[in-house]
């Protein structure tokens, strides 16, 4: 699933020196509607990866099992437009708000996270909703 719009390169040596990867060299990248907030699946990126990812605008991931990069949507059409990419505090892990065209999960789904919920509130937020039913 290589794209041909890919631009193979080298990321930002500034860039490259704050990362902080596993021991296999890549970086989970979470991908969120930009608009809703919505968490959509989580991917891979190395260092060429992300490079891509912010030069064309498109999401290029690593794929462990077929070890090769994918673009996001080069084979489903369900594309994600970059509107942004930010590291997070401790510098080993990208959020990136996507503009989501079609499904996100592989399944066909919108979101990889929305078929097995294990758990929709906590005992905190039940005993706080009681309390104010109850008028406390």
């Amino acid at each position: 699933m290589t794209s041909s719009t890919s631009r193979p390169g080298r990321l930002d040596p500034e860039i490259a020196a704050r990362l902080k990867h596993s021991p296999d060299g890549l970086l989970p990248a979470i991908a969120q509607q930009h608009d809703t907030h919505e968490v959509l699946m989580l991917g891979w990126m190395d260092d060429e990866a992300l490079h891509r990812t912010l030069t064309t605008g498109r999401c290029t991931y690593w794929s462990r099992s077929r070890q090769e990069y994918w673009v996001k949507g080069d084979t489903s059409g369900h594309v994600q437009h970059v509107k942004s990419v930010a590291l997070d505090c401790d510098a080993d892990t990208l959020l990136v708000k996507v503009d989501q065209i079609g499904a996100a999960c592989h399944t066909g789904a919108r979101t990889c996270f929305d078929a097995d919920v294990l758990l929709t509130d906590t005992p905190a937020d039940r005993a706080a909703s009681g309390a104010h039913a109850s008028g406390q």
